[in-house]
């Protein structure tokens, strides 16, 4: 039997390693379907297995009432994380992308501060603000300019959804579990996605296979399998500090990129990498507080 948190370990590995995979696979993706395509299709294809997954186990359907909710939350963390952040790295570079995603967990931290109560003791807070500038060192790191454009606005628009979807989603997942509430959410953001439905078909039909292969695998795997992962880490630990292990996906990313395609980072990403790594462990091991408001 695994302990608790053996299991909390595996579900963020089980999250982080694919999701910081998605950025290279978003960007092969791009090369054959428009961002909204891209978001519909992808989505498309994770609720859908995730629907068959649980007709399979029989998870049944939410109570009526958690309806509207439930469309709500995945409206801000699906379609309005996805859609904004294609639409973005399209002309945004890769280094103000990452750096403008890294505030995501800056704004879980104060969001879940706001409705959960959630605070850091200082040294939470040391290791949070340690941990965006080791972000800040990767991004530099990266050996371009950071080019910030109208659409940068986009890209910080979904840090801001993704960050509300993960601390609203709290009691929903006590109720309903990880696996239940991911495949309600998912199915809701997908439904919201159907607006960018014309002309999907004939993306389909002439997208390069390669780009394909890379939507199929957006959708089976960062997508379904690692939103459930994820969930079940919220439900189990404070939402702050599961969304601190974020700034360990530019680190996992460099990680990739150096043993898959040779890619060696330069002295100031692998810096920032460390000091990203210090920060994490130091929120870890922060004890958190019950804030009264």
């Amino acid at each position: 039997m695994f302990t608790e948190k053996q299991k909390l370990a595996f579900a963020l590995f089980c999250t982080l390693l694919p999701w910081a995979s998605a950025f290279a696979a978003i960007r092969a993706a791009l090369e054959g379907y428009p961002p909204g395509h891209l978001a519909l299709v992808r989505f498309v294809i994770a609720s859908g297995s995730l629907i068959l997954y649980g007709m399979i186990i029989r998870i049944g359907l939410p109570d009526l009432r958690d309806v509207p909710r439930i469309f709500f939350l995945g409206f801000l963390g699906i379609t309005l994380y996805h859609v904004p952040l294609n639409y973005g790295e399209v002309t945004v570079s890769a280094g103000a992308a990452s750096l403008l995603i890294a505030t995501a967990p800056v704004f879980t931290a104060l969001f879940a501060l706001l409705f959960l109560r959630e605070g850091f003791r200082p040294l939470g807070w040391i290791g949070m603000a340690i941990s965006f500038a080791g972000a800040t060192l990767i991004a530099f790191g990266e050996g371009r300019a950071l080019s910030f454009n109208a659409d940068a606005l986009l890209i910080l628009l979904a840090a801001v959804c993704e960050s509300i979807y993960f601390v609203r989603q709290k009691d929903l997942l006590a109720k309903y579990g990880a696996l239940r509430f991911a495949t309600y959410a998912v199915t809701a953001g997908t439904l919201c996605m159907l607006p960018f439905a014309p002309g999907v078909f004939a993306t389909l039909t002439q997208a390069p296979l390669e780009s394909t292969l890379s939507v199929i695998y957006l959708g089976l795997v960062p997508a379904a399998f690692s939103i459930v992962a994820w969930s079940y880490a919220i439900a189990h630990m404070n939402v702050s500090k599961v969304a601190s292990f974020l700034y360990l996906n530019p680190v996992i990313a460099m990680g990739i990129a150096w043993i898959w395609l040779g890619e060696i980072p330069s002295f100031l990403t692998l810096a920032g990498g460390t000091v990203a790594i210090v920060g994490v462990f130091l929120v870890y091991r922060s004890k958190m507080s019950r804030v009264g408001i």
